[in-house]
């Protein structure tokens, strides 16, 4: 079994990001088998988009750029919490076929004939979002009661992307994975951010001259102001 505290998150102009309560239990048909301790590992995905990573070089005082790759598969958000440590409780064999962590849930096909030391683009977006708060790793942060409850919060941070978030829960023993659950979350903007995004999307004529119009107001507004203060 499988909850979640929320299954929607709305964007309004003062979202500072949300956190979410992933439970469920472990139902048993069946005596415990033999072997090591049940593992428990929660995983939450944003929409994946296609990015384009650049490599910059300096020359002549000037940074400019020299390589480039496409990674097909990049998730906007990636969180992996864990019972434990992520290689002690996952074989590397179910973490490529299950693509659990963060470098597995990067797709990047094709890329070793884009550029010399192609990996290294994808060590680099990795790295990059990790900074921002988008992937992130939290092993031992799954608590896990007596092999049957267990729960974790995950922190989502305010620069989401809109879209339907995958929520994934793996039990795995000895490094296998023995069984596996699948939620979702539903992120959308809500209020005036809203109504602007859909009117940029859906009228971009209409959003363009509202635009000119807000910006020349604005610039009258001030400079009225800035008279009236002289």
């Amino acid at each position: 079994m499988l909850g979640l505290s929320q299954t929607s998150v709305a964007i309004t102009a003062d979202f500072t990001g949300s956190e979410i309560l992933i439970y469920g239990a472990v139902k048993r048909e069946a005596p415990q088998p033999e072997g090591g301790p049940l593992q428990v590992i929660v995983t939450v995905e944003g929409p994946p988009t296609p990015v384009v990573v650049r490599r910059k070089e300096r020359r002549l005082g000037i940074w400019i750029n020299r390589d480039k790759v496409r990674i097909n598969h990049a998730p906007s958000f990636y969180a992996v919490a864990t019972t434990g440590p992520l290689e002690a409780i996952l074989s590397e064999t179910d973490n490529l076929r299950y693509q659990i962590s963060v470098p597995r849930a990067i797709r990047a096909v094709g890329i070793s004939a884009q550029a010399e030391e192609s990996p290294s683009f994808v060590e680099a977006l990795q790295r990059i979002r990790e900074q921002e708060g988008r992937y992130h790793l939290d092993e031992g942060t799954v608590a896990f009661t007596e092999d049957t409850l267990f729960r974790t919060d995950v922190r989502l941070p305010s620069n989401l992307v809109e879209g339907n978030y995958r929520v994934r829960v793996f039990l795995t023993r000895d490094g296998r994975v023995v069984d596996s659950l699948e939620g979702g979350i539903g992120v959308q903007k809500a209020g005036i951010e809203r109504f602007i995004y859909a009117l940029a999307q859906e009228q971009p004529l209409i959003y363009g001259l509202l635009s000119l119009v807000m910006a020349v107001v604005a610039g009258w507004g001030a400079s009225a102001a800035f008279r009236m203060i002289r």
